[in-house]
């Protein structure tokens, strides 16, 4: 078995191969072309939550293993809050090929990447990007979605105004110390906190907003009103996931939302459609094991080679 480090992954990992892989891999789970076991979720008094996820796309030669941490306390320790390593496995001998030691790198870029296919998909094409969180996932949701849609504008919020700051300078941003104004301004907005109380207030989303919700994965977390949802399109990259760990959930379990209305991600890249210009979509996103078993097959691929 090799190891590769983060060092090794960054260098090698073709950004656009990669993207398209986990777009492809989104589109299969929604065929049913995918393999993937229930995804284990640890919630620890740190704080601190961990996944543990093992998926398949049909016709690879290789399946992965992914184990995922974060643990909000460690900025204060000189530590990244993410944590983790992934595990390439042959389909044919089930030898296991390689271990990514990447710190949790593969998982945060390729959420980083789902919420820029879902931002796409959903019909954000350009304009002004809002940011609910100022750490890892806020920064990479930014840049990813600059790069491969387009920004006139990222305005960035955070519970700790410093930390906003910090992060708007870094990307090219503006630090907005009024989470409402940041709302009423955005054209998409997109939340990476790890909140387990709603942030977003149903009064400060106007007409035609767009919304990729990623924090909301488990552990009683929840970053909008649920009334946001209950007035909106609702697209779910997995809709079980999304029912129980996603912000699709609350708002179904206070009867604002009927979960048979909900739009599968990749029933939608495979088949898109144009969604009204007053409408609020909201893209509820749990993370899926095949787009961890995508990019940490494309990096597979590229390191293998060398």
């Amino acid at each position: 078995m090799r190891i590769f480090t983060r060092e090794d992954i960054v260098a090698a990992l073709d950004e656009t191969a990669a993207l398209a892989a986990v777009e492809r891999a989104i589109v299969a789970f929604a065929a049913g072309h995918a393999q993937s076991g229930d995804a284990g979720h640890f919630s620890f008094p740190a704080p601190g939550d961990a996944h543990v996820k093992v998926a398949h796309l049909a016709g690879e030669d290789v399946f992965a293993l992914k184990v995922s941490a974060s643990f909000y306390g460690n900025p204060a320790k000189g530590l990244s809050s993410s944590q983790g390593f992934s595990a390439v496995m042959s389909t044919t001998t089930g030898e296991a090929l390689a271990l990514f030691a990447d710190g949790g790198w593969l998982t945060d870029v390729r959420t980083a990447m789902a919420g820029a296919i879902a931002a796409r998909a959903i019909g954000y094409t350009g304009g002004t990007l809002g940011i609910v969180g100022a750490g890892i996932q806020a920064r990479m949701q930014a840049e990813m979605i600059r790069r491969h849609i387009g920004a006139d504008r990222v305005l960035i919020w955070g519970r700790d105004p410093a930390k906003a700051q910090a992060l708007a300078g870094e990307v090219g941003g503006e630090a907005c110390g009024d989470l409402a104004d940041l709302v009423g301004a955005s054209d998409l907005l997109v939340t990476t906190t790890p909140s387990t109380e709603w942030l977003v207030d149903n009064d400060w989303v106007r007409p035609g907003t767009r919304i990729v919700a990623v924090g909301s994965d488990g552990g009683g977390k929840r970053e909008l009103d649920p009334r946001i949802l209950g007035r909106a399109t609702i697209v779910a990259d997995s809709i079980d996931k999304c029912l129980e760990n996603g912000e699709a959930g609350w708002a179904v379990r206070v009867g604002l939302l009927a979960a048979d209305g909900i739009i599968l991600l990749g029933a939608l890249l495979a088949e898109p459609r144009t969604f009204a210009t007053d409408a609020i979509v909201v893209a509820d996103l749990t993370g899926l094991p095949v787009q961890d078993a995508a990019i940490a097959g494309a990096a597979w691929r590229k390191l293998a080679s060398t």
